[in-house]
């Protein structure tokens, strides 16, 4: 089948024919699919997640038509509109798997590509022109999302919805968001519609407009030398999508006491996020992270952007673009979210 595939670290990403092995038999089925580009992909690519086996086909947040079936399929049906996530097994037994977390599967989630399945092969992921799920990791798609509008939801979306859940974000509530990329577009959008007033601190002014287009009442540009002061103790919840390294000192003051940072943006894991003991003791304020969602959640995150008409912001581009697309998310210059149409001519 057509692919796009790392080849090795540092490498471009090249358009190849692969034979994967995974057409075997078992409760699963096969849709044509269109995936994105994100900063998660070109870290692990990369190796800056950890060693990955290489050539690797990578991909997740995958969306299309389902065209093929297994026999013990019972959910979908062919022509199903479907989304593939960030993972695709789970042990399925353990009491995060039945609790409906498996993101938190307490012997690891099998990743959507680049991860040791049950059987012990080596997953490959949704840029290529098909991709055979089970059933039981396959999310269906609203018929008031395009296909391309579903895929950033499926890592993006969730990766926002699921802390902003968890921590009660609800009407009455101040919720910050840090960074405008994204993720913090839709976090932005989806903090919004739970009905909190939300803050948007970038370090980019030309981004002002597009935080309120998305619901922000409040911009902060983070800049040397900014003005925190009018902002102390005055968030009930930070959510932070910045994908690198940074100091956190500056944001642990605005929150209100008992108040979480999160973080969901994730850098290279050599490098270490530095806080002062001092700045959570003196506020009893938290630091936490989230990991997307589960499966189950991820379905309500769907339905619950349908409902509200929750979107990314997207530029389609062929398979032939990708290395480009890649090099314009690692310089910040996506808006906001690059898609790959399989379908699509270079």
């Amino acid at each position: 089948m057509g692919s796009a595939t790392v080849f090795g670290r540092g490498c471009n990403i090249a358009c190849c024919a692969v034979v994967t092995g995974r057409d075997r038999p078992r409760p699963e089925q096969r849709s044509r699919s269109a995936g994105r580009s994100s900063r998660l992909q070109s870290h692990s690519a990369h190796g800056d997640w950890g060693k990955i086996q290489y050539p690797q086909i990578v991909g997740h947040e995958i969306a299309g038509e389902v065209v093929a079936i297994g026999s013990s399929v019972s959910k979908f049906d062919v022509g199903s509109r479907v989304g593939v996530g960030t993972m695709v097994n789970s042990c399925r037994h353990c009491p995060e798997c039945l609790r409906g977390a498996e993101n938190y599967c307490e012997n690891g989630n099998t990743q959507t590509y680049a991860s040791k399945d049950r059987d012990g092969t080596i997953t490959q992921g949704g840029y290529s022109k098909f991709i055979v799920v089970d059933e039981d990791f396959v999310l269906r798609i609203p018929d008031s999302i395009d296909f391309s509008e579903a895929g950033p939801m499926l890592c993006a979306g969730i990766t926002c919805y699921s802390p902003l859940r968890h921590w009660s974000v609800a009407p009455g509530k101040r919720v910050a968001v840090l960074g405008l990329g994204g993720l913090g577009h839709l976090a932005v959008q989806l903090a919004t519609a739970l009905g909190a007033e939300v803050t948007v601190i970038t370090t980019s002014p030309d981004k002002v407009e597009d935080a309120r287009r998305f619901g922000a009442k409040d911009v902060l540009i983070n800049k040397d030398g900014a003005d925190f002061s009018k902002y102390k103790r005055a968030f009930d919840f930070i959510l932070d999508t910045i994908p690198y390294q940074h100091d956190l000192d500056r944001f642990i003051p605005i929150l209100k006491r008992d108040a979480t940072l999160c973080r969901v943006g994730v850098g290279k894991l050599t490098t270490a996020n530095q806080y002062g003991q001092m700045t959570t003791v003196l506020n009893r304020t938290a630091l936490a992270g989230s990991n997307t969602g589960g499966i189950r959640e991820t379905q309500e995150m769907l339905d619950f952007c349908a409902l509200q008409k929750i979107k990314p912001q997207i530029t389609k581009i062929s398979m032939d673009g990708i290395n480009d697309a890649w090099s314009k998310v690692i310089a910040k210059q996506a808006r906001y979210r690059f898609v790959m149409d399989m379908n699509m001519k270079g």
